[in-house]
This record gives structure tokens, sequence and C-alpha cells, in this order.
């Protein structure tokens, strides 16, 4: 059969074939479809022979993996899909594909076919924190300190991890004693703190009692969450493809923490479960490998890093003159590297004489082309293009582990983050202390701030989960324009928690002030402060149900 426009492989399927593909494609002649009804391990190997034959996708399926007697056709057929998957499918076969690509060939592209959705339960705001430290590959949906409560008991205990090293140490009753006064301090704040914001900002008329009520305990639980440690429990769902499997079970591994190694041993026992061919190489003579790579490396540059202090004297801020937002590093030359990059791709010319027409244009022609590149944005999410990703920034940011938890689930760049600790003080929302419950809160930090720190002379690392999310953390952040217009204008939305607003704000600032033109696109940074921040989303998800 000669190749047509909607065949161009000349494929002819008889009436047998396509009983055969028919619960395994979408479409048995379209040039566009979808697979289904095939395990994860099917699809990846399917993708990946497909990349190394001239054959198309539905002749490889049917003649290297669908295997049946022809005798059997319409028995086949009759089965259900799920059935008939694990009847005709050679799974066996795709493993020992991957087996060979994987392993053989180190063809790591090929993990990135398949993926699996796993749930982390019960695992500390630290673990959750290492599992979202991934940039790509893996998307992460954590338990809310805004919507839930976190103060409910199991067996007469709170829930926070009880960590084994420091439970074996002459600490773990000074422990066990601050982190349980946390919580006591949260949930007996939590009743007086929801009076008194509504007795603060009381209803509208037009505002519902189901908005009111949502919007009030939203707030409510954004002042109080500074008070839950960082051992506090949490729940992670992830969504990732094989090969960032591998690398977070790798990294898991070599951690010193004995949380994440315990964490890494059970992810992977969940994913040999649903995509073994995928991440096998984390627990063999590879991974192995490379965990020691990471923990020497950690180690050695963590010695001399210590020594290069104490030599030189570390200069660290003290908790009264911090400066939260930094603008560390820019690059001068921006614009002109923008402007080369939004003229490259409507010429014939090299990116050198590109930047040589940016370099001879007048300030007047620049504005006009950024301008026209950035268009009529109609709302956050019109984005500019990638000319934008020219322009880079590099933060130094100090704010409380609150503010750092939202922030950190921008991947989108590259941030670093300073180990959790009490040396740079906490942070107090105003309103607690305009409640009058403000020694209360204070009471509680200090006592857990005086343990994580008595702890840390020790056990650095396990100190971490004594520490409060209402203590700063430093960490630094390189991004590119485009992505600073995704952040800014996404986190300064009027929903946000004012912690993570004024970080978002003053980094548009202090980009607007070193590149006035670049950030002139950025017209839905919010520059305003909000009593309920959810209230108006609250009042949208109101008029939705009407509808």
């Amino acid at each position: 059969m000669e190749p047509t426009a909607s065949d161009p492989w000349g494929d002819h399927f008889s009436d047998a074939e396509r009983a055969l593909l028919s619960p395994f494609v979408t479409d048995v002649d379209a040039p566009v479809f979808g697979l289904r009804n095939l395990p994860d391990v099917v699809r990846g190997a399917l993708f990946s022979r497909y990349s190394r034959s001239d054959k198309s996708l539905r002749r490889i399926l049917l003649d290297e993996f669908i295997q049946a007697p022809e005798a059997d056709f319409q028995a086949i057929v009759a089965l259900s899909a799920d059935a008939a998957t694990h009847q005709i499918v050679a799974v066996h076969r795709a493993e020992a594909f991957y087996e060979r690509v994987l392993i053989g060939y180190g063809d790591d592209s090929v993990a990135e076919l398949g993926g699996a959705h796993v749930a982390c339960e019960g695992i500390s705001n630290i673990a959750a924190k290492a599992l979202e430290d991934n940039r790509i590959g893996i998307s992460p949906l954590e338990k809310s300190t805004r919507y839930v409560a976190f103060n409910r008991k199991v067996d007469g205990q709170y829930r926070y991890l009880r960590e084994a090293t420091i439970m074996a140490s002459r600490y773990a009753s000074a422990y066990e004693a601050a982190m349980d006064h946390l919580f006591d301090t949260y949930s007996a704040l939590i009743e007086p703190t929801l009076a008194a914001v509504r007795a603060h900002t009381p209803r509208d008329a037009g505002v519902s009692e189901r908005a009111y009520a949502s919007a009030t305990r939203a707030r409510t639980f954004d002042l109080l969450r500074g008070l839950l440690p960082m051992a506090t429990w949490t729940n992670v769902g992830l969504f990732g493809n094989g090969r960032a499997f591998e690398y977070l079970l790798t990294k898991l591994y070599a951690s010193p923490l004995a949380e994440l190694q315990t964490l890494a041993v059970a992810l992977q026992r969940a994913l040999d479960d649903q995509i073994p061919s995928f991440v096998k190489r984390a627990k063999r003579e590879r991974g192995r490998v490379y965990q020691a790579y990471l923990r020497e490396t950690r180690r050695e540059t963590q010695a001399l890093a210590g020594a290069i202090a104490r030599r030189l004297g570390e200069h660290g801020s003290s908790a009264n003159d911090a400066v939260p937002v930094t603008l560390v590093a820019f690059d001068p030359d921006a614009e002109a590297r923008v402007v080369a990059a939004i003229l490259y791709p409507h010429l014939d010319a090299s990116l050198s004489e590109a930047r040589a027409l940016a370099d001879a244009m007048t300030a007047d022609e620049r504005a006009s082309l950024i301008r026209a590149y950035v268009g009529r944005r109609g709302s956050r999410f019109h984005r500019p293009g990638r000319a934008f990703e020219e322009a880079r920034y590099t933060f130094d940011l100090l704010a409380d582990i609150g503010a750092y938890r939202d922030l950190q689930r921008h991947r989108m760049l590259t941030q670093e983050r300073q180990r959790f600790s009490v040396q740079h003080g906490y942070v107090v929302p105003p309103e607690i202390d305009e409640y009058g419950l403000g020694a209360l809160f204070r009471t509680a930090l200090e006592q857990a701030g005086a343990v994580a720190a008595a702890i840390a002379a020790e056990l650095p690392d396990e100190s971490q989960y004594a520490v409060p999310f209402a203590y700063r953390v430093r960490w630094r952040v390189t991004l590119t324009l485009r992505e600073a217009y995704h952040l800014c204008e996404l986190r300064s939305a009027p929903q946000g928690h004012p912690g993570y607003r004024r970080i978002a704000q003053e980094m548009y600032r202090q980009i607007a002030a070193v590149h006035p033109l670049l950030a002139e696109g950025m017209r839905f940074v919010d520059m305003n402060e909000y009593a309920l921040e959810r209230l108006d989303a609250e009042r949208r998800l109101d008029e939705k149900r009407r509808q």
C-alpha cells in the first residue's frame, strides 16, 4: 500500500489486527492518537523502540508487543480492556527492553516515558521539603497549613516526628516538651484568634456566611502557622517520571537524616510496584556509587566551608537589622541582551549581529520593541516569551520558614537554602500582638528555640526538626526576568499570605529600580494590603456556585 498524507507509513491493518489494536489505541487510523490500557513500562518501552525504528507506533505495538495466536482473536477482543492488557501485552518483554536500553546503553531519557503517583503520609516538614526540592520531573502537592488545623492528636499524642537520633539523646525530654508546648499553644490560640479576626473584620452584607467563615478560618491558620515546628507531620502527593524519581531516591538515600533514608526505602518499594524498570538503578551499583559521591562531596565541602568561616570570620545578620530581600547581582547589559533575543528569530543573521543591531538602536526604538513583545497583557497568565530569559537576577532572601515553604514551590529557577535554625530570630504577625496573644506566642517559640539551639551544638542536622516555622531562614534565588514576571505577579496576588506577598513585592521593586523598562510589563503585581486575603477568592467561588 502506498503512503498517503493521512497514512504516512503505508500501514494496512487487517480486520484481525485492527481488533487487536483497538483496545490499546484511541484511533486505529488517525495520524495523531493516544495509548490506553497499557502499563507504564510498556508505553515507555514502546516509545523508546519507536525512536529506533522506521515502523509506525501501531505496527511496533502489534508486531513486537502484542502476543496472541490467530485462533484466539475473537476471545481476546471479547475480553475487557484490563483483562486483555494482561492477556496479550508482553510486559516482561518491555521490562527486558528497558533493562537493555537503560542499563546497557545508558539512555536515561527513556526513563521519562513512564510515571507514577505516590502518596507520602505522616512525614515531617523536613522530609516534605526534601521531596519538593526537585525542580523538574516531579509535581508535589502538600497538605496546606492554611486550610487544615494541625492540632489533632492520635493516641493522645500530637502528630510530629519524634526523631530517632534526638529521642536517643539527652535532649529527648526537652524536645518533646518544647514540641508539645508549641502544639498546645497553637491549639489554645485557634478560637481566640478566630474570634479576634472576625471582630476586626466584620462580615459585609454582600458576603455569604460560608465565604466569610472560610476566609476568617484561613486567616486564623495563617497567623498561627509560625508555631508549627519542622517536625510537624504532613502529607505530600507526588506525580513524576521515572528519571526524576530515580534521582530523588538517590538523594534521599544519601541524606544524613535517618528519616529521609527510611523514606527512600519506602518510596523505592512503592515505585517498584508501579514502575520498577525506571527506578531500579537507584538501589544498584550505579545508584550506590552516586550516593557515595553525594555524601563525600557534602562532607568535604561542609568541612572546608566551616574552616574558612572560622578563619576569616563569618558575618551573620542579626534578627534586628536583617534585610529580607537583597538584589545581589544582575546583568547591566540585560536590556540589550533581551532586545537582541527579541530581534533574533525575525532576522536572517547571527546572534552577534542581532546584538550589534540592539546596541545601535535608540532608546525609543528599544522601548517600542520591548513593549510590542510584552503586548497587551490581559492577565498575569499572558507571559512574555523566552527573550526575557536573557535577563537574570540573584537575590539573597531572609524570611520566616512559613514564607519560604510557599516560595520553594517555584521550580523554574535556582534556589538553595541554608540549614533551618533559630539564629536569625523569629517573626510574630503584628495581628497576634494586636489581639493580645503575643506573650503566649513568644513563650512557645522561645522555648522551642532554646531547645533547637542546644540540640544544634551536638546534632546540627537533626536540630532542624525542632525549629518552628516562625523562625527565619536564609536562601538564595537566581531567576530570569520571565520567571520574575510569574513569581512576582502570582505571589503578590490578594489571596496570598502576607509573608511571601511582601517578598514578591520587594523583588519587583528592586528589579524595576535597575531595569524599569524590562519591569514595565509587570502590570499584575499587587502592591496593596488586605485584611482577609482569601475573601475575594471565596466570593468568586460563591458566584460560580450560583451560576
